[in-house]
């Protein structure tokens, strides 16, 4: 793509049907999802975190985790993951075949308190065993640590608390670690400090980055994330989502807007535009209200001849 090379090949990971549709306060119903996720299955993606296996009373929305995961027609090329919270949501989420884990802890103390109601450390304890079930059977496994950009609730995070908590996940074996901006707070030189120190300690690990755009610098921290080695990104379809628990907290990055930046700058994602943008619309009406992606408005500008 734009005469791009293996070098600046980009992987993205669609989290619209979790991320963002645990934000929505209409249930989207179990057959519109399956078919939205078969769609975005042939746009290019690297993997599509299909939904989470919490409790049901925890995200309504997500209760049909499993019957989603058991209607969907898997595309060899894609991962199709899940958020597993605990031992009994690992143990669903491998009897609907998943294909990796996504594990969730915040850097914040408060931050978790908020969102898993537990301290920190009884994460940690809890997500090891869920790991060691995940080796067992042989799953990958990526820790997604939230708030590595600060916390609306507690403020300012220390960089060097990020990596003290990525290092313990690294020796139990995980395959890949997420930076997470949570609540939106991560700017371009925050990013770039943290990502180039993450990359340069992790080379085992895949590195992913998780902005939102809450204050508008979610593609800004992209172009810095990618200056500084990052390589995986998370982002959602129409730029929904949030999380609940950081107020003032709005969307992820809009992932057709991620592909139309990238595409212009010449790095392969490897992704169909044109289905995004049809998978937008669909979107658009399965939620029933204007989604926040401005492409969907304005259409892509032409990609530019190689010189």
């Amino acid at each position: 793509m734009n005469g791009a090379t293996p070098t600046r090949r980009v992987h993205i990971a669609e989290v619209v049907t979790r991320d963002g549709f645990q934000s929505e306060a209409q249930f989207i119903p179990t057959a519109d999802k399956i078919a939205l996720i078969d769609r975005m299955s042939r746009a290019g993606y690297a993997a599509i975190e299909v939904s989470s296996f919490t409790s049901p009373k925890a995200i309504p929305m997500l209760a049909d985790a499993d019957t989603v995961f058991a209607g969907i027609s898997r595309n060899p090329a894609v991962e199709y993951l899940a958020l597993v919270p605990n031992l009994r949501g690992a143990e669903r989420a491998l009897a609907a075949r998943t294909d990796a884990f996504n594990l969730v802890m915040s850097i914040s103390e408060a931050h978790n308190q908020a969102n898993l109601r537990m301290s920190r450390e009884q994460s940690f304890a809890q997500l090891q065993e869920v790991i060691a079930l995940a080796a067992a059977h042989q799953t990958p496994v990526n820790v997604s640590l939230s708030t590595s950009f600060g916390c609306s609730l507690a403020g300012w995070v220390d960089p060097d608390e990020v990596m003290r908590w990525a290092i313990r996940f690294a020796d139990l074996g995980v395959r890949g670690i997420s930076l997470c901006d949570t609540t939106g707070m991560a700017d371009p030189a925050a990013v770039e400090a943290l990502c180039a120190r993450a990359v340069a300690a992790f080379p085992q690990l895949q590195i992913t980055a998780h902005f939102h755009n809450t204050r508008g610098m979610g593609l800004a921290n992209v172009v810095t994330a990618l200056q500084a080695g990052i390589r995986h990104f998370d982002a959602s379809l129409g730029g929904l989502g949030g999380c609940p628990y950081a107020p003032g907290a709005t969307g992820n990055i809009c992932t057709e807007e991620l592909v139309h930046m990238l595409d212009l700058m010449g790095y392969d994602t490897g992704m169909d535009l044109p289905l995004l943008l049809e998978s937008a619309a669909l979107l658009e009406r399965l939620v029933g209200r204007t989604i926040p992606s401005q492409l969907l408005r304005a259409g892509p500008v032409p990609v530019r001849a190689s010189a």
